[in-house]
């Protein structure tokens, strides 16, 4: 599986060039990330290692697709550190944390906070992988979240001040006729700001719009005229 999420993430079928996911590996031992390197690179992924958080950030570009595979302590900032970091600056970015040192707080810590998985070295190789795998496909779907929204927030923006408002009157199941008391304007103008305002969204139902909208980031969506 993983073998063929890497062959796929390279092209599209309109040869379209898609970027290959990458995993970053954080650990200070140089074994443990050649180890991991060449596990990695056995199924046909891209490694790529650091030696500490420093180095990561310093060179790290935190909008190519793929994850994190993150040692607990290390001399400097730990990997904890660097997830909460992330977290703080709406970085979702898939972690799988891999520690010689671990206990149980630490473990909940890290999972309350959105880690993929917490495992113990010496770790299985399958099950590094597989913790891996769910990295990968967390990161593609959080992806293709972020560009159905980034392109849901365009289409808003072809709007008029008046279909953003009607349309946003219409997401909260207000009825045209309440619309069109509240705007003092009247049925058949609100059907046809709704009309307009729903063709540039590009939907065609209620539920769609819904659904379109739900994708907003909630400053736009709680915007009014």
């Amino acid at each position: 599986m993983l073998q063929r999420l890497s062959r796929e993430a390279r092209t599209s079928p309109d040869s379209t060039r898609v970027e290959a996911p990458v995993v970053l590996v954080v650990d200070d031992d140089a074994a443990v990330r050649e180890g991991l390197s060449e596990l990695i690179s056995s199924i046909g992924l891209n490694p790529v290692c650091f030696a500490s958080t420093q180095e990561l950030l310093a060179s790290w570009d935190p909008d190519e697709p793929g994850c994190l595979i993150l040692d607990v302590r290390m001399p400097g900032a730990s990997g904890l550190d660097l997830q909460r970091r992330l977290a703080a600056s709406g970085n979702t970015k898939p972690i799988i944390f891999l520690t010689g040192h671990g206990d149980i707080p630490m473990t909940v810590q890290a999972m309350k906070a959105g880690a993929v998985d917490f495992l113990t070295k010496p770790v299985r190789d399958q099950v590094l992988l597989d913790a891996i795998t769910v990295a990968l496909e967390r990161d593609r779907l959080q992806r293709a979240t972020a560009d159905v929204a980034k392109r849901n927030v365009e289409l808003l923006e072809l709007l008029t001040p008046r279909e953003r408002s009607v349309l946003m009157e219409v997401v909260r199941g207000r009825l045209n006729k309440q619309i069109a008391h509240d705007f003092s304007i009247s049925v058949v103008t609100v059907k046809l700001h709704r009309s307009n305002a729903m063709r540039k969204m590009q939907v065609a139902t209620v539920g769609e719009l819904i659904r379109a909208w739900s994708t907003l980031p909630r400053h736009l969506r709680q915007a009014r005229e």
